[in-house]
């Protein structure tokens, strides 16, 4: 008891009892913030703050410190798009951008393609402040792909995700908000997370092994916990793959998540000389897991599959990638090895149609986004004990995969459970003993 009291009053500890006190009122409509006639507005509301040039260099030069080469000045005063008014305006100045040589075709082209794809699926709502919305935060991402165009973001093996001077948590969040229809979304087993907050609390440490769907995940995660739980999302690290730190598209968006970069087992090779490289850095960022499993009081989100879900070819129907057997021991011993109490939590997420990634892997930067206005779900099961399963299993390679393979099916089984609720339109009805479905928010 001693140990654990110890624990719960360090620093990690301190700041989940502090954050679990803060709740968030969710609305389930469309915009989450007041409509504004500036775009100007919008920016303000997630955060960005009008600052002189030596108070914002230094503000930005806290919240960066070395990991980026950004000018402080311009990281805070370079809101290049949102004092447009108009749609035309907005797609104008990005072509105008790439006339003038400030952006590359691609990523004008790409940007062009978002803005359409996401303009229809916000309307897909029928909300009729839809127009305002997608101005808003589509100007927001604008701005900040543009201005991550001039001077590029680097990411750092561990890093924390950015709240000031502009909130990169908050413009996530409400960029994905309205692309969720909350009225047939859905959570599995609510007292779960609750129990993993107190978890958290006391010191220990937690590791959600989940498939992975698309790049909204995180946002999805975080906006279906917001109403009970918001703290387990802003304190969450994501161990997140390369294509979301380097395609100037998603990188604004990963910039407002902690994350563990690593580079995914399916594309390790795709340049032969960068893998040795590749190599390295999935070391450092191990090294950089350990050291916060060790601190305690850390919940982390690994997808073992090492990539996004696909729609089987032939059928056309979605379901959890299978689990790397090694990734999953990997993270079960790093658990076991850390000196804090840790547990490991089967997820499932269901999001794909809002963001669904390309039929099949692909080695080039910068997919085309389909974007649609879907309901989206997630569920969390009991943890799974692997001495348990150990013990009745004498081969050691064998009690491994098949901790994996209960893992995944768990995974799975939830999976299923969300998918005829959503997807076969049974609601809260696709409930079994094991996967209580809720809408918190409601």
């Amino acid at each position: 008891m001693a140990e654990v009291t110890a624990r719960a009053s360090s620093p990690t500890a301190s700041t989940w009892r502090s954050s679990a006190i803060f709740s968030v009122k969710h609305c389930s409509s469309l915009v989450f913030c007041p409509s504004f006639r500036s775009v100007r507005g919008m920016a303000e509301f997630v955060g960005y703050k009008t600052k002189d040039s030596t108070s914002a260099a230094a503000s930005a030069t806290a919240a960066f410190g070395s990991s980026s080469s950004r000018s402080a000045f311009d990281l805070s005063l370079s809101l290049n798009f949102v004092d447009f008014r108009t749609e035309e305006d907005l797609l104008s100045g990005i072509r105008e951008a790439a006339e003038s040589g400030r952006l590359p075709l691609n990523v004008t082209q790409g940007m062009e393609e978002l803005y359409q794809n996401y303009r229809s699926a916000v309307y897909q709502s029928g909300d009729p402040k839809a127009p305002d919305v997608v101005l808003s935060n589509m100007a927001l991402a604008f701005d900040r792909i543009f201005m991550d165009v001039k001077d590029p973001f680097e990411f750092s093996s561990y890093h924390k995700a950015i709240r000031e001077p502009f909130d990169y948590y908050m413009f996530g969040q409400n960029y994905i908000r309205p692309l969720i229809d909350f009225r047939n979304s859905y959570v599995g087993n609510i007292s779960l997370f609750c129990e993993i907050g107190e978890k958290l609390l006391q010191g220990e440490n937690i590791v959600l092994i989940s498939n992975h769907q698309t790049e909204a995940d995180p946002a999805v995660i975080a906006l279906l916990l917001e109403s009970t739980n918001p703290n387990l999302a802003e304190n969450m690290t994501y161990v997140a793959g390369d294509r979301v730190i380097t395609d100037p598209l998603c990188k604004p968006f990963s910039m407002g998540r902690n994350l563990l970069c690593v580079y995914s087992k399916k594309h390790m090779n795709d340049v032969p000389e960068l893998s040795e490289m590749k190599q390295r850095a999935n070391m450092k960022s191990l090294k950089e897991m350990a050291l916060l499993l060790r601190g305690g009081s850390t919940i982390i989100w690994i997808a073992p599959s090492g990539g996004r879900d696909r729609p089987d070819p032939v059928s056309g129907e979605w379901y959890p990638a299978p689990f790397d057997t090694s990734s999953v021991d990997n993270m079960r011993r790093l658990v076991e090895n850390a000196g804090v109490p840790g547990h490991i939590y089967p997820l499932a997420i269901l999001c794909h149609d809002i963001m669904p990634p390309p039929p099949q892997v692909e080695k080039d930067i910068g997919e085309k986004r389909v974007i649609s206005f879907h309901g989206v779900g997630m569920s969390v099961a009991p943890e799974i004990s692997f001495r348990e399963l150990a013990a009745s299993l004498e081969d050691p390679e064998k009690a491994r995969t098949a901790y994996a393979q209960a893992v995944y099916d768990s995974v799975s089984q939830q999976y299923n459970v969300l998918k005829s609720a959503i997807h076969g339109k049974h609601g809260i009805d696709a409930s079994i003993p094991t996967v209580s479905l809720s809408q918190p928010w409601q």
